[in-house]
């Protein structure tokens, strides 16, 4: 388990037996993302939490509730305009926030590396599940309540409660698509080798996707 210098505090628990952090950092996280962010990033990457924190319960690892919180509700903050750069990935932008944020409240810088990384590699399929707790639930998290990837692992009641608490709107999945889109729109360099090519090429008929052969073939090497 990693050393933190949160300080932990008691904890707030939902109906699923899933727990929310209700320490004063984790307060303050959530006051300033449901500020920031729209009512569907919020309720998502709250729903993202949970849905982390349950695999986490049941696959008996061992990890800092605080820190998946912090990485969960700033997982997404780099399609907010003010936290979105104009040459950066959207997941490192939201990764540099959330270090930000980390900083000013004097944690660790292991536990701030820990956070960095879960978040900027969350949409980077195959690698955060052989890293840190923290990295790889907070990916579990995003690809449930996104791609309902281990959907049938969790019991309808914890679905429910979850749901429940951090609503899904009624056609969640274009919304959600469309959150990326408007938030990457912008930069669609910054796609390329990455899942959110997929959003760009969806939404915008004139995107053109790098290719990674293309661009060896095209390098000022001879051979």
């Amino acid at each position: 388990m990693p050393t933190t210098a949160i300080v932990q505090e008691p904890l707030l628990s939902l109906a699923s037996g899933v727990s929310i952090p209700d320490s004063k950092l984790a307060r303050e996280v959530t006051e300033l993302v449901r500020d920031t962010e729209s009512s569907l990033l919020f309720n998502h990457s709250s729903r993202v939490y949970c849905f982390a924190c349950a695999a986490g319960k049941r696959k008996g690892l061992a990890f800092d509730p605080e820190l998946l919180y912090v990485s969960a509700m700033f997982h997404d903050m780099g399609l907010v305009p003010e936290h979105s750069s104009a040459t950066e990935r959207f997941e490192v932008d939201g990764a540099n926030a959330a270090r930000d944020f980390l900083r000013s409240h004097r944690i660790s810088r292991q536990d701030i590396d820990t956070v960095w990384t879960s978040i900027a590699l969350h949409t980077t399929p195959g690698i955060p599940r052989h890293m840190h707790p923290v990295v790889a639930l907070l990916t579990n998290g995003v690809e449930m309540d996104v791609l309902g990837i281990a959907y049938p692992e969790f019991p309808d009641a914890e679905r429910e409660a979850i749901v429940a608490a951090y609503p899904r709107t009624e056609h969640f999945k274009e919304d959600i698509i469309q959150a990326f889109y408007d938030g990457i729109r912008h930069k669609p360099g910054t796609t390329f080798g990455n899942v959110k090519a997929d959003v760009l090429a969806d939404k915008d008929p004139n995107f053109q996707r790098g290719n990674f052969c293309s661009v060896i073939r095209g390098s000022r090497w001879k051979g």
